[in-house]
């Protein structure tokens, strides 16, 4: 696994220091050091950090600016606050500024390392939802496609499909500008390439040339003796 690139900002160097080789011993980090907000803030734009952990009372700048000029660039980025006072005033200042979570100082850097797991947990998980939808919208010509929910939408019309008519668009959208023989098509959705199945695919095949005819530069070709290519 990747070393995580902490960036900690801390006015207390000692304490600092003692977090970040005891982060560093296990192995799971990269850890880089700032001893106010405003230095935590250069540190971000020029670092590039994964995940922040930083002290909200310092001098110059404090945690909580530093977070407001960070959210501005980053919303995403994980975020931890530590701070000695958590009263409900104090926790709802920063998750107004959308911090993920926050540890009461002073803490051990054991504490912090099981809470930064915890956020990066989330935050992939999050990212891995994220790219599972992505990669099941498709843009063709006007059109999207939503394999998911099964639906062509172009404008403000929405085509409901079939789930085997939105597998056939998707396997010919995955090889666009090429032949997909007629053969290897009937042999994925249905196991044989007799009469019947071969019927049944031109059926599924007029019903998407019929939901695509409102954009022109999108076909569906017939190449004789072959397969199938789609036009974009």
């Amino acid at each position: 696994m990747n070393e995580i690139r902490l960036l900690l900002v801390e006015d207390d160097t000692a304490f600092s220091q003692i977090v970040k080789d005891s982060l560093e011993l296990t192995g799971d980090y990269i850890v880089y050091t700032a001893k106010d907000g405003q230095e935590g803030y250069s540190a971000f734009k020029s670092l590039v950090p994964e995940v922040i952990v930083s002290d909200v009372e310092m001098p110059k700048m404090s945690g909580l600016e530093m977070v407001k000029l960070i959210r501005k660039e980053d919303e995403n980025i994980p975020i931890l606050l530590a701070s000695a006072h958590t009263g409900a005033k104090d926790l709802s200042d920063g998750f107004k500024l959308n911090v993920d979570n926050y540890i009461k100082k002073p803490y051990l850097a054991g504490e912090l390392n099981w809470h930064i797991k915890a956020i990066m947990r989330r935050v992939h998980q999050v990212q891995e939802e994220a790219e599972k939808i992505e990669n099941t919208v498709f843009t063709l010509g006007r059109y999207l496609l939503d394999l998911k929910n099964c639906v062509l939408v172009l404008d403000e019309e929405r085509f409901d499909l079939t789930i085997r008519e939105a597998e056939i668009l998707q396997m010919l959208y995955e090889n666009k500008g090429i032949v997909v023989k007629r053969k290897d098509i009937l042999l994925h959705f249905w196991g044989t390439d007799n009469f019947y199945t071969s019927r049944s695919l031109d059926v599924f095949v007029s019903k998407l040339r019929k939901y695509l005819k409102k954009d022109p530069s999108i076909q569906i070709q017939t190449i004789r003796g072959e397969g199938l290519r789609l036009i974009l």
